[in-house]
């Protein structure tokens, strides 16, 4: 009965310690992400690793204050309306690659001035400049579940 008893303890042990090496498959960001402002956008670049056997995207993050001009049709250029967004940028989805492992560059999407910018709808606005302020945050989402987050400095 001890000897019973000594086995099944031994095979409890063993099945915990199992999921421990199944949860270090989980896709993670690697080390540090790096983030940099690239006038109208954010470029992010890092590496994610314990990628499963599915598909997997990186989707960046950033808030910033777009600067408009606006241009007559005479050509002349008058300062426009500034305005607030969140810039997104994205991997798209990825087939996860054979090692596990990625290293990403991701770019955040430049603005679109939003009506309103100029003072007259003959007047045609774009921005000429973004500065963004805080950290971007990365998200990386395998098989469309959200398996991390990380931030990183906007430098």
């Amino acid at each position: 009965m001890k000897r019973y008893l000594a086995t099944a303890v031994l095979s409890v042990a063993v099945a915990m310690a199992i999921p421990g090496a199944a949860w270090a498959q989980s896709g993670h960001f690697v080390g540090t992400q790096t983030c940099k402002d690239t006038g109208l956008s954010v470029t992010c670049t890092g590496k994610v690793a314990g990628l499963g056997s599915t598909t997997f995207e990186i989707v960046v993050t950033a808030d910033g204050v777009a600067s408009v001009e606006c241009h007559n049709p005479a050509g002349q250029v008058a300062p426009g309306q500034s305005f607030e967004f969140s810039a997104e940028g994205t991997t798209g989805t990825l087939k996860t690659p054979r090692n596990g492992q990625y290293r990403y560059s991701v770019s955040t999407d430049a603005p679109t001035p939003p009506a309103g910018s100029c003072p007259n709808r003959k007047w045609t606005a774009v921005v000429t400049d973004v500065s963004f302020s805080g950290d971007a945050t990365l998200q990386l989402f395998e098989g469309a579940v959200l398996s991390d987050t990380a931030t990183a400095p906007i430098g």
